[in-house]
């Protein structure tokens, strides 16, 4: 599902940090209430009113009406004692400046959101570390790479892969012919000795309750269950979920954003057959010129008749990526009506997003909660080299890395004191993915890949320290 952004963790061990968001919109909002629960020091800036009233009420921070790119306001904020700035305003303009003024000021690290992707192309060459910007953060780029890697893994609804598919991480609804439906963990694990796979969490049908699966935990149909396993062990998913693994060559994109440019472009060099339809006659002359592989329609793709003229039953995806999360969510259940077995709609409203696949999509993608989520890792403690939020559930997936001085060290996963809404869904050592069960012991340089709830995050990270 997500594309991660790799450094180095041990700057980030601090029990308190003093942390400024510019930007009061949904993704400043949004990070502002993860690190509020964290209890780290915030503080909010931005010029509406009622988004800085809505903050103020609603969560434990500071906030300061102003201009991100005043000096004064930065001054006014404590920016010389400040660990991090991140710049999340919807104009990357402001949030470049800002992080470039907050480190001449002193900040310690900074953080822009952007929405140009030749950013991210060029950034060794532009060297934006030498201007005071230590991370860019695209949601366009973010929102298209997680298309791309839900579409490789077709029958999935949600995937990520760790070290270049050491480990694998993938998210499907068991069906009624899912094999191990009505089956505990551990009978499947007796049925299937051979199945290298671990159950990190599960969303019962029709609830929004996620739970972490233990032995005795027992699958049933229409649950929303993930999975860690080996490269071997994706296939054998595959056959035992009852799904069908049809590979995706024929794709339709609605919307011709910067996340539907880029999607179109990079599905196209990666040998996918494209069409594209934008509304926006002027728009869709600058997409052909620009990605000539794509096949682009001047059209509406609201209108039904558009739809089947261009074949969409013909469609192996359909990705919706116009800027009305009504329009895609709708375009795709017209999309599922014509028989098109993968949709994906992108949604800006966090309200749909928590519908989950309860409303007939395979997959709906925020990309703001991407961006936030993203940049959310940088405040972790412990080894932490990555980490993401499940779609749609109340759980997080985290990757450390095991240091000599931390408490699981050279223990048997059996004799750690681990929460049990925490689970250790596998282990990369020296780039193998291992399956990790009771008997295994944990080593130095170890990379551990563990699924857990909100409430057992701070006595994860404790034994990674």
């Amino acid at each position: 599902m997500i594309q991660f952004l790799y450094f180095c963790p041990s700057k980030f061990l601090l029990t308190r940090m003093k942390i400024i968001i510019a930007g009061a919109g949904e993704v400043g909002f949004h990070l502002a209430k993860l690190l509020s629960f964290e209890s780290q020091d915030i503080t909010l800036i931005d010029n509406n009113r009622d988004a800085l009233n809505y903050a103020d009420t609603h969560l434990d921070i500071r906030v300061i009406r102003g201009d991100a790119t005043s000096i004064s306001v930065l001054k006014d904020s404590q920016v010389d004692r400040t660990d991090l700035v991140i710049g999340v305003t919807s104009s990357e303009t402001t949030n470049i400046t800002a992080c470039v003024l907050a480190k001449q000021l002193g900040a310690k690290r900074t953080i822009a959101r952007i929405s140009n992707t030749e950013f991210l192309d060029n950034k060794d060459e532009v060297g934006f570390t030498k201007f005071g910007i230590d991370e860019l953060i695209s949601p366009e780029s973010l929102a298209a790479n997680e298309i791309e890697l839900l579409l490789n893994q077709s029958a999935f609804n949600d995937t990520y892969e760790f070290e270049d598919g050491a480990l694998t991480m993938i998210g499907l609804h068991l069906s009624r012919t899912a094999l191990f439906v009505d089956k505990t963990v551990k009978e499947v694990g007796s049925l299937y000795p051979e199945l290298k796979y671990v159950p990190i969490a599960i969303q019962r049908y029709g609830t929004q309750y996620t739970l972490i699966p233990r032995g005795d935990t027992q699958f049933k149909e229409g649950d929303q269950v993930y999975f860690t396993t080996t490269e071997k062990g994706v296939d054998q998913i595959f056959k035992l979920s009852g799904k069908v693994k049809d590979d995706i060559k024929n794709v339709m994109i609605l919307g011709g954003s910067s996340i539907g440019r880029k999607t179109a472009k990079d599905l196209c060099e990666s040998r996918f057959n494209v069409k594209l339809i934008e509304n926006n006659k002027e728009k869709a002359f600058e997409i052909a010129d620009d990605v000539p592989n794509c096949l682009v329609i001047n059209g509406d793709g609201r209108n039904v008749e558009l739809l089947t003229e261009e074949s969409i039953s013909e469609m192996d995806a359909f990705i919706a990526v116009t800027g009305n999360s009504e329009t895609n969510i709708m375009s795709c259940l017209v999309a599922k009506s014509k028989g098109v077995r993968k949709t994906i709609a992108l949604v800006e409203n966090m309200d749909y997003f928590q519908l989950s696949h309860s409303i007939g999509i395979d997959t709906l993608i925020n990309k703001k909660l991407l961006a936030a989520n993203h940049i959310f890792r940088h405040i972790r403690q412990g080894e932490i080299v990555a980490m993401t939020r499940l779609n749609n559930m109340n759980a997080e997936l985290l990757e450390f890395i095991v240091s000599p001085n931390s408490a699981v060290c050279n223990e048997k996963i059996k004799s750690i004191d681990f929460p049990r809404s925490a689970i250790i869904g596998g282990v990369i050592r020296n780039g193998i993915g291992m399956i990790a069960l009771g008997d295994f012991q944990i080593q130095q340089g170890d990379r551990i890949v563990v699924c857990c709830l909100p409430q057992s995050i701070k006595k994860v990270e404790k034994l990674f320290v």
